[in-house]
């Protein structure tokens, strides 16, 4: 029996194609059924060679990367890893990707961040890996639209001040009884897209929101910038010493972790760069951790889609403290890693669908 994941690299680089074939290579567990230089061969061998999944470029001749997995999304969904370069161009591209469909992606390495070709080969494997098991969002031509749309429908609010031009649906704000609370909210494969859900869904006065998404630099700061440009609340990448307020989410940079301190009636955001923990920086193990020391009984701790476990023991840690602690369910998770060790050590008060947990955020703070 063949227990190989079986991955097609599709690059216009013959050099890439190359290393990454013959490094990947190397991995028992890993087959690499052939390359590609473009869209239009990939297309072809994925159909002769039907790999498990599939490593893509965004810069490629003749069609681009996007508008490749945008098609190949709405007709024939397959796991696809991004190999992103690390400028503002490729980190746009790269999380438009993930919103068409990609489960993850990787950085290509620069001296900036430190990362030789081996570091990111061991990540590309690993991340092959989880996405051979993950769920692929399966897109669908909406009348009008020919560039395909997620089945979910998300409503946009705009933000406190923003003219309604009656061109998007609105929902009523929930008014909170009180904004002292603090929500702190952990994620990593699929977190992107179930960030963008839960955010998009929080009213202008919601408590402050610290948040860490496992990402590289200077991705986290594009990511940032498009949730804000979506969401009635204020999004942004976090600084530090930098105050935690009501309306405001903070999501942690690339490469620094972030943790909370009390600074007299309020709370601050601190970086640093310590050591990685699970193999993450930042690492939301540190986040929630100190949410337990810090804030207590005041914070509400979420959980959602990634791989492996950071994050989980941090989360009992809260629960331990008398926060509020809730965890993504597995049918809604694009990976049930970091929720499910969560919810095996017990420190999760409500498992919850994606589409439910800000109502469940929402409950825990008024009650």
């Amino acid at each position: 029996m063949n227990n190989k994941t079986k991955v097609l690299i599709v690059d216009d680089s013959a050099v890439v194609r190359k290393i990454l074939s013959s490094a990947l290579g190397k991995y028992q567990d890993i087959e690499i059924v052939g390359t590609a230089p473009d869209p239009f061969i990939a297309r072809n061998k994925i159909l002769q060679l039907k790999p498990d999944v599939l490593t893509l470029d965004v810069e490629m001749p003749r069609m681009d990367g996007i508008t490749f997995l945008r098609k190949l999304m709405t007709h024939y969904p397959i796991p696809t890893v991004m190999v992103s370069s690390l400028t503002q161009a490729g980190c746009d591209a790269t999380l438009q990707a993930l919103e068409v469909g990609a489960i993850d992606f990787v950085a290509k390495p620069t001296s900036r961040l430190g990362s030789d070709v081996g570091d990111v080969i061991d990540e590309l494997h690993t991340k092959i890996k989880y996405a051979s098991r993950a769920k692929v969002r399966v897109q669908c031509n909406s009348a009008g639209n020919g560039n395909g749309n997620s089945k979910s429908v998300r409503t946009v609010q705009p933000k406190a001040g923003t003219p309604d031009n009656g061109q998007e649906s609105r929902q009523d704000y929930t008014v909170f009884k009180g904004t002292h609370k603090i929500i702190l909210i952990g994620a990593s494969t699929g977190g992107t897209e179930a960030l963008k859900e839960v955010l998009t869904k929080m009213p202008p006065d919601s408590p402050a929101i610290a948040i860490v998404q496992h990402m590289p630099e200077m991705f986290t700061k594009a990511f940032a910038n498009r949730l804000d440009s979506l969401c009635a609340i204020t999004v942004k990448e976090g600084k530090h010493a930098e105050s935690l307020i009501p309306g405001q989410a903070i999501i942690a940079p690339g490469n620094y972790h972030m943790v909370i301190k009390k600074s007299g009636a309020m709370y601050k955001v601190e970086m640093d760069q310590g050591p990685p923990v699970h193999h993450q920086r930042p690492a939301v193990d540190n986040l929630f951790d100190s949410a337990a020391k810090y804030v207590g009984p005041n914070a509400i701790g979420v959980i959602m889609t990634g791989m492996g476990d950071d994050g989980a023991t941090g989360l009992l840690k809260m629960k331990e403290s008398g926060a509020g602690t809730i965890a993504q369910d597995e049918d809604s998770c694009v990976v049930f890693g970091m929720p499910k060790e969560a919810i095996k050590l017990g420190a999760a008060d409500k498992v919850v669908s994606l589409h439910n947990i800000p109502n469940s955020i929402i409950s825990l703070i008024n009650n």
